[in-house]
């Protein structure tokens, strides 16, 4: 298992934290369901700080190696201010009452404007 975390300082890129929620509604979310060897992704977000960002859990270092859609870069007009990639040392879940994370997070709950 590999992860990988990237995040944007979004000052002076036009871009909210509002406004990149409609970009993961409309094809973000969708598009990341279908990367093969990624095991899990979730986008972050600090509106007050103006940070957006993401984690992703992959099956294998070769498979977090492969070219992504670089929709978001494209959107902020920059590469991630920051990414780090890490070796998985160990992976556990704990007892939750949640069946399943596919669907949840503040972008999809909150209804597009």
């Amino acid at each position: 298992m590999h992860a990988v975390v990237v995040w944007w300082d979004l000052e002076g890129s036009g871009q909210t934290v509002e406004s990149l929620r409609g970009f993961l509604r409309d094809e973000a979310v969708d598009r990341f369901s279908r990367v093969e060897g990624l095991r899990l992704k979730f986008w972050i977000s600090d509106a007050e700080a103006g940070r957006w960002g993401a984690v992703m859990l992959w099956e294998s270092a070769q498979a977090a190696a492969a070219p992504l859609p670089a929709r978001a870069a494209e959107l902020i007009g920059r590469p991630p201010s920051v990414r780090f990639s890490f070796d998985v040392e160990a992976t556990v879940e704990g007892v939750h009452t949640v069946r399943a994370l596919a669907g949840l997070g503040v972008a999809l709950e909150t209804p597009a404007r």
